[in-house]
């Protein structure tokens, strides 16, 4: 028997739906993170992005355990002397709902151009309308 590589022009990709209404942020993200990768298939190559596409519904409605909505600060820097800005996940749900996931997924990829390359594949929205609905998502129960 041989191993089979897949190649880009090979790849199937289907739609998955996952509405995250009171699901734990850590969860929820490695599943995501899975099937961006495409682990989840039995063609899975490291260097291919043979993932599928992610649509995420009710971001703003994210659990985190424990005090996380108070403790858990999230950081970023202008580059300049003293640039240094942070920001509570609570904060940062009501400003920005779907980037509290987003991060949480980025994290769980690994570190080169493919994995922006399956980030761009993830589309987070805060209610639980979304404009996908032509793709015919199926429904990943997480």
């Amino acid at each position: 028997m041989k191993t089979q590589v897949a190649k880009k022009e090979d790849v199937t990709r289907d739609w998955y739906l996952v509405d995250v209404d009171n699901k734990v942020l850590g969860r929820v993200a490695t599943e995501i993170a899975n099937v961006l990768r495409g682990k989840n298939k039995p063609t899975f190559t490291p260097s291919v992005d043979t993932g599928d596409f992610v649509i995420v519904v009710n971001a703003e409605k994210i659990a985190l355990t424990g005090n996380k909505f108070a403790d858990k600060m999230y950081y970023s820097h202008s580059g300049f002397p003293g640039g240094l800005k942070e920001i509570t996940a609570g904060k940062l749900l009501e400003k920005k709902p779907e980037d509290i996931l987003k991060k949480a997924v980025k994290g769980m990829l690994p570190k080169n151009k493919l994995a922006r390359h399956m980030l761009k594949k993830l589309k987070i929205y805060s209610g639980s309308a979304h404009p996908h609905a032509a793709q015919q998502p199926k429904t990943l129960n997480i």
